[in-house]
Formats: C-alpha cells, sequence, structure tokens
C-alpha cells in the first residue's frame, strides 16, 4: 500500500479519501490509544479526537510525505496533550489494564504473552513523550523518522531510546545485555 496520499487533492478538497487514507492506517490510532488510555471509553474517546484534530489539521498535510509519520506524529501530540490534561485534573494517572493490548497472536506461548505484559506495565511507567518513542521503535520506525514525528533531533531519538531501553531492562529484571 502506498504510504503517501499524492493522490489527495490539498486543503478542504477531497475529504472523502483523506477519511479513507486515514481508515487504512487506524491501526496507528487504535495502536496509540491503547498505549495512552485504561478503558474502551477513553480509547474511544481519544480516538474519536484524534480524528477530529486530523480532519482539522488535513491542509497541513504534505502529500509528497508519509501519511503514517503525519498521522503518528498528530495522535501522539493529542494522547500526550489528553494525559497531561488528566494529570493537571486529578494529579495521579490511573493504572494501565495488563490486558489493554492484545500481547501476542493466537498460537503465542504463556511465556511470551507474560514477558509482553510485562514490557506494557514498565512502558506505562514512562512519561508519555518517552512512551510516545518507545512505541515508535517497536513499531520499527528509524531514530531520524522518530525525531520528526516528536520533534527532536535524529541523534537525540538514538540517545533517549537507549536510555529508555535501559530504564525498561531495569523495570522488568533483564540483564543489560539482554533484548526486549
Amino acid at each position: 500500500m502506498n504510504d503517501t496520499a499524492s493522490n489527495l487533492p490539498p486543503g478542504s478538497q477531497g475529504i472523502d479519501a483523506f477519511a479513507e487514507a486515514i481508515g487504512n492506517h487506524a491501526g496507528i490510532l487504535r495502536k496509540v490509544a491503547a498505549t495512552y488510555c485504561s478503558t474502551e471509553h477513553d480509547r474511544a474517546d481519544l480516538i474519536q479526537d484524534i480524528l477530529v484534530q486530523l480532519l482539522a489539521a488535513r491542509g497541513s498535510y504534505d502529500p509528497q510525505r508519509p501519511l503514517s509519520t503525519w498521522m503518528y506524529r498528530l495522535a501522539l501530540n493529542v494522547a500526550i496533550s489528553q494525559v497531561r490534561s488528566r494529570y493537571r485534573q486529578a494529579r495521579v494517572l490511573v493504572p494501565i489494564e495488563d490486558d489493554h493490548l492484545e500481547v501476542a497472536g493466537p498460537g503465542a506461548d504463556h511465556e511470551g504473552r507474560q514477558e509482553r505484559a510485562l514490557l506494557d506495565r514498565a512502558m506505562h511507567g514512562l512519561d508519555p513523550l518517552n512512551r510516545a518513542i518507545m512505541l515508535l521503535y517497536l513499531d520499527g520506525y528509524s531514530q531520524a523518522q522518530i525525531g520528526e514525528i516528536v520533534g527532536i533531533s535524529a541523534s537525540n531519538a538514538g540517545t533517549k531510546i537507549a536510555r529508555i531501553k535501559q530504564q525498561l531492562r531495569s523495570a522488568i529484571g533483564l540483564s543489560v545485555n539482554q533484548e526486549f
């Protein structure tokens, strides 16, 4: 599938085609919502807020760039803003449910699911920006792409990834040489 939407007219034209292109990348929205929200209701609200922002900002999308990168950036900004807003209101973050994500495929073994649950819990202990960086890293984005999405340099992204990985290893009890 082509990740750019170069066939879409800029601005308010082509809203149906733009909505369809966003729908083709709906997994990004679900992944971000699952990472930042503890309940199905909160996830649905966040996805709705992200969709509203995507449609409102469609004029800023550069069709020569990957749509997924633009969507991730906007979705993460909306999610982080909501987390900060909830934190200011409640001064306490709600713990994330262990089963908020599909942690393994249908044939995965119990040990693999436990390891993924440990990683998920450790990820939810990260601040919102570091959580976003690791979500992108685990999704296979390069340091340059991560930097572009979250608004930092590629070298800063690499440094943050190394530090976050060490923090996560510590949190889940992996030795320095083990990968997750």
